[in-house]
């Protein structure tokens, strides 16, 4: 690499992983009290995939990654950093993605995870941008992964049927000409985290208060108003990221929106101005996955050819918090 040259990142592997379980909606219909044209209507979900007792977040992690480098064609030895969007880790520490730093034999690797919900995997790449930039890192990997049926009330009928488990992983290295990251956007307001929490498992409510009712260690939401928030936000953090690359919603092919809800995806596409058959869709598959939403879904349009070589490609997310992120890239 030639000295005084600022790199920039280039994509080089993409890689998924979900559990085998599947639960659809009419599983839903013998455990609360829903149905299978409720879920559909309102959420857009058909099935999500739900982790077995015993798979951690970092076998699913490490699955992905694994693919990812096969793809990007490299060896655990040359990642020198390991970033993983997680809000359901494998422990309270240490990092999931020191785990998952073991599990794949990265051993030159610095690792940790970034909590920014639903944001988490968009926040990674923006700082793994940022690190190749600076030259504090050439091979870095993002991962983007929960396991939400831990965290999930499988007695609230509002919840429970939205949440499903996977991971996503996206390989980046210093590059001195193909610019894959043409943007990245990140933003935060914490004066409405009331809307979408976890409020048992911190300091505040620590696990070891016997007292607690089970049901404060799983997700809690004000599902109208989180819709209002995410549709105006993921809106504005598209403009941005799109507006920091030079560019406005006509010149992209691909909109990859968090899945989260298919009115926000559909609303969000709407306000950006972007048709439905430029918008990746994949929430009927898999649920809300957090952050492992918008990697699933750039690796599964890639390898479906939706995602082509040299298109350009908006990932808009918005989550508990609030964050949200926004990033171009070119496939």
């Amino acid at each position: 690499m030639k000295h005084n040259t600022r790199s920039v990142a280039k994509i080089i592997g993409t890689g998924r992983a979900v559990p085998d379980r599947i639960l659809t909606n009419a599983d839903f219909e013998k455990m609360v009290d829903t149905s299978d044209e409720w879920i559909t209507t309102r959420t857009g979900i058909k099935q999500r995939h739900v982790a077995e007792a015993g798979t951690a977040n970092s076998d699913l992690c490490a699955e992905a990654a694994k693919k990812a480098m096969v793809r990007a064609n490299i060896t655990p030895e040359e990642i020198d950093v390991i970033l993983i969007g997680t809000v359901t880790g494998d422990r309270k520490f240490p990092s999931n993605a020191n785990y998952v730093q073991a599990k794949i034999g990265a051993a030159n690797a610095a690792s940790m995870d970034i909590s920014a919900a639903c944001s988490g995997f968009l926040y990674g790449i923006h700082l793994a941008k940022s690190l190749i930039a600076s030259d504090q890192a050439k091979t870095i990997l993002v991962i983007g992964a929960e396991i939400l049926s831990s965290m999930t009330n499988y007695e609230d009928r509002a919840t429970c049927v939205l949440f499903g488990d996977g991971a996503g992983a996206m390989i980046l290295q210093a590059n001195e000409e193909i610019n894959s990251i043409r943007s990245s956007y990140i933003g935060s307001n914490g004066e409405l985290a009331h809307l979408l929490y976890c409020p048992g498992g911190g300091s505040i409510m620590p696990a070891k208060n016997r007292d607690l009712p089970s049901d404060v260690f799983t997700a809690k939401m004000a599902g109208n108003e989180v819709f209002k928030h995410a549709v105006k936000t993921m809106e504005q953090a598209a403009r941005t990221a799109l507006d920091r690359a030079g560019l406005t919603a006509s010149d992209i092919q691909l909109l990859i929106p968090h899945q989260a809800n298919i009115r926000i995806i559909d609303a969000t596409a709407k306000r950006l101005g972007i048709p439905r058959e430029k918008v990746y869709i994949n929430i009927h598959n898999y649920g809300n996955t957090s952050a492992a939403s918008i990697p699933i879904a750039l690796d599964e349009a890639i390898e479906k050819g939706v995602a082509k070589k040299g298109d350009l490609v908006v990932g808009v997310a918005f989550g508990g918090g609030f964050t949200w992120g926004s990033v171009v890239f070119e496939i």
